[in-house]
């Protein structure tokens, strides 16, 4: 499998291609990443040194690529936080690229737009286009909760509510949607929930909530989702197996009260999970 991986890079720790990169590799993907920025590490620190790139630059490497006669074997895009709508309006044509190359090509957009408790943190523009060009344009979406209520313009207070809002989001265009960190009235307070919907049906996977609030995880298990939808075809098989991985990971991390994802030295929750949690029927 080959996937082109269009996101924010950091030199120390683990978020955007940082964070997806690996894990796809450790899985037997070859992943072309191209960064929309280099940093040298995340913004969380509150300091960090590096470079925005400019969306032209997405254009020329995927050309670059494309002089090499491989579009064809692209499988999918795989898209993270885009930092402004001119780089959106770059990954978009990045994808109708690869997609004229092979009709079979797939693009997972993970909608990056904000969170609760934080609201909104992109550019203005960057919801607009996420909800008018982006998620249109996508297969697959990985949005968590305030993304799922931003993107359908619904509240999400009750699992019923959730279907309900990505019923909306599947007529905008995707047919796969992953929702991430889900606390609903039926989630109980030591627990948290992923929701995924697709043409196989709707599926829950309930964690248990573990002490941490890590840079990256979304843009793992983006990653990973995307991977075992390509992989298995199947909705349900999608969720259990990327929710396992990035719960070991998860815990192994918190167990070592480490800032950063510890994704290599936990490499082996991405083959081998040790906790599998299974996918129940909504």
């Amino acid at each position: 499998m080959n996937l082109l991986s269009i996101q924010s890079h950091v030199a120390y720790g683990h978020v955007g291609n940082a964070s997806a990169v690996f894990p796809l590799q450790r899985l037997g993907v070859e992943v072309w990443p191209i960064h929309t920025v280099q940093f040298s590490n995340h913004t969380g620190y509150g300091a960090w040194r590096g470079q925005v790139f400019e969306a032209g630059a997405i254009g020329d490497l995927v050309e670059g690529i494309a002089e090499r006669g491989v579009l064809s074997r692209c499988d999918g895009v795989l898209s993270g936080y885009m930092g402004s709508a001119d780089i959106g309006a770059a990954i978009l044509d990045a994808v109708e690229r690869v997609k004229g190359a092979n009709a079979n090509a797939t693009y997972c957009c993970d909608p990056v737009i904000g969170d609760v408790g934080r609201g909104i943190f992109v550019r203005p523009g960057i919801p607009e286009f996420m909800r008018e060009r982006a998620v249109p344009a996508a297969d697959v979406i990985t949005p968590n909760q305030f993304e799922l209520e931003l993107l359908s313009g619904r509240s999400v207070a009750t699992l019923e509510e959730a279907v309900a809002a990505c019923d909306l989001l599947h007529r905008a265009g995707p047919a796969v949607i992953l929702v991430t960190s889900l606390h609903v009235r039926e989630t109980p307070p030591d627990s948290i929930d992923l929701l995924a919907s697709g043409p196989d049906g709707r599926f829950l996977v309930r964690t248990p909530r573990l002490d941490v609030a890590l840079n990256g995880a979304g843009d793992a298990i983006a990653a990973l989702f995307f991977f075992h939808v390509l992989r298995t075809g199947s909705t349900r098989a999608a969720i259990s197996a990327a929710a396992s991985s990035i719960y070991g990971v998860l815990a192994r991390t918190e167990k070592a009260q480490s800032r950063e994802l510890l994704l290599v030295e936990a490499q082996e929750e991405f083959v081998t999970p040790s906790r599998l949690f299974p996918a129940s029927v909504i």
